[in-house]
């Protein structure tokens, strides 16, 4: 079984791009969705978000507002929050992989926006990453996340440089245009998979 690692930064169209993939039948693995799913139902990951901010849990379920209050208050807190979460979502894609691999599946992908910063592109034989300029980028982010642009900007800059890591992929494929654009980029990829 091959391993195409799929990442980006926030608002480079990586969703799109690993829909596409999905539609096309390729197993994908979304790191971003395994956080939510751990984020949103009760248990270990919940209750140690609790001890390490407390009122982060309401109602059995995380409140992202004061989670980013936290955050922003204490950039600390995100590495301790990174070490509850990313052993759970490792343990996840190990099961995910494990599945692929005795199904058969030639290809699958890993969808992890921090592939990079977490080393996940050990497990891979090839990586994509998805790009765009960083004025649709911060358009992107401020729109999805219903923020004032500068502060979208200042999100963006928390996280690896577009530059770098373009530079450590094998492919990267651009998403700043149209959709059409984006499809046909993502076909040139499905087929040089099959080749």
């Amino acid at each position: 079984m091959k391993v195409l690692g799929l990442t980006g930064g926030m608002g480079m169209g990586k969703s799109t791009v690993a829909a596409l993939f999905r539609r096309a039948g390729l197993p994908v693995f979304d790191a971003d969705a395994e956080v939510l799913r751990l984020q949103s139902s009760p248990g270990p990951v919940l209750s140690a978000m609790e001890r390490l901010v407390p009122g982060v849990v309401r109602d059995g379920s995380l409140d992202r507002a004061v989670l980013r209050q936290a955050v922003t208050a204490n950039p600390a807190l995100l590495r301790k929050l990174e070490a509850i979460i990313h052993p759970q979502v490792r343990a996840a894609r190990a099961r995910f992989l494990s599945r692929q691999r005795r199904a058969g599946t030639r290809w699958v992908v890993l969808d992890i926006p921090l592939l990079f910063e977490t080393g996940g592109q050990k497990l891979c034989d090839r990586v994509l990453v998805v790009s765009a300029p960083r004025w649709v980028q911060a358009r992107r982010v401020a729109a999805r996340r219903g923020m004032p642009a500068p502060e979208a900007r200042r999100l963006i800059a928390r996280q690896m440089p577009d530059a770098r890591r373009r530079l450590r992929a094998d492919r990267v494929l651009q998403t700043g245009g149209s959709l059409y654009e984006t499809r046909r980029q993502a076909r040139q990829v499905l087929r040089s998979l099959q080749a």
